[in-house]
């Protein structure tokens, strides 16, 4: 049986070390990220990898760099790994750890590389509006994500499918194409590909990215941000000085809006500026003017308040027809 170093932090990287565990691969040891401070009374929390190494009392490393980190390097070399399976640990290894394992070093990257290159690969995915995306096996190098490919499979990515949602069902599907993977590697099976240079990368996230543009974006495009961005940060937009964040949001033609609220003038509704209220009441929920379409409010968030649907959020909130987000 393979014997392993296990690399990874989040409940994505979990998944994987489940995976293994279960089916009996000999784990040396974790290796994830420092504890952090978390809340207002700043509770030290453990990541979600260490948390199943301490339920299973497997040796855990925390070092807070590894590069140049000879310390921690020696410790690997004495550990001597056959393997070491890299899930979503937050760090790039340098050479003189890729170096190590007999087996080389393998990681579960969230997309169908080439495609998505880097952090955040399923926000992406779901932000660009894709019909499909996966998970791929492939052994490191020094570069982000441009190793030799092993496996790779792929899902389909729903309409109204999170990030959190997509998220959950790539981690399960990350530790069985691990888990398959280490058993070709264990066989003598397994197979290299070159990645293509018809590559995309997927770059970290950022705060500023999450304020809808109603003036540029579509309205499918406005969706689909915040498809991507949920559970994150989610979106937002501002009334005057009141901002507002946005968590669930539909796309609708101005045909299927006139259609379903027969009340409404057509070419008024043209002439609005994107971003502006159409409807907003209790029974009928709230509906924006966006470049193209229309914005169907599913779950709304004021400052200082919880999330909620936009029906119960309107029972004890105003926001006018005619107010325009920003």
């Amino acid at each position: 049986m393979l014997k392993i170093l296990f690399m990874g932090t989040p409940d994505f990287a979990a998944d994987s070390l489940k995976a293994i565990h279960k089916e009996n691969f000999e784990i040396l040891g974790v290796v994830t990220n420092i504890d952090k401070q978390k809340g207002r009374g700043m509770k030290t929390c453990f990541s979600k990898v260490k948390e199943y190494a301490l339920e299973n009392n497997f040796k855990i490393y925390q070092p807070e760099k590894v590069k140049n980190n000879s310390e921690f390097i020696e410790t690997i070399k004495q550990l001597n790994p056959d393997v070491i399976c890299v899930v979503a640990y937050g760090k790039i290894l340098p050479k003189e750890i890729l170096d190590i394992p007999k087996f080389g070093c393998i990681n579960v990257h969230a997309s169908l590389l080439p495609k998505y290159r880097g952090a955040a690969p399923i926000q992406w995915a779901i932000i660009n509006g894709d019909k499909t995306t996966g998970v791929t096996t492939m052994y490191m190098d020094e570069q982000m994500d441009t190793g030799d490919i092993i496996l790779k499979q792929e899902i389909q990515i729903g309409e109204e499918e999170t990030t959190g949602e997509l998220w959950d069902r790539l981690s399960v599907l990350g530790g069985a194409i691990l888990v398959k993977t280490l058993k070709q590697i264990e066989s003598g099976d397994v197979k290299r590909q070159k990645q293509t240079q018809d590559y995309s990368m997927a770059p970290m996230l950022n705060k500023e990215m999450s304020q809808i543009d109603w003036k540029n974006k579509t309205a499918k495009e406005i969706k689909n941000l915040t498809r991507g961005l949920n559970p994150i940060m989610g979106t937002y937009s501002f009334i005057e000085d009141t901002k507002y964040k946005f968590w669930k949001l539909n796309n609708i033609t101005l045909e299927d809006l006139i259609e379903k609220f027969n009340e409404l003038d057509k070419n008024k509704i043209k002439k609005v500026l994107p971003g502006t209220v159409i409807i907003s009441s209790s029974k009928k929920g709230m509906y924006i003017k966006a470049k193209d379409e229309i914005i169907e409010v599913i779950e709304i968030q004021a400052p200082n308040a919880k999330r909620m649907n936009i029906c119960d959020f309107l029972r004890g909130n105003k926001i006018d027809v005619g107010e325009k987000f920003e």
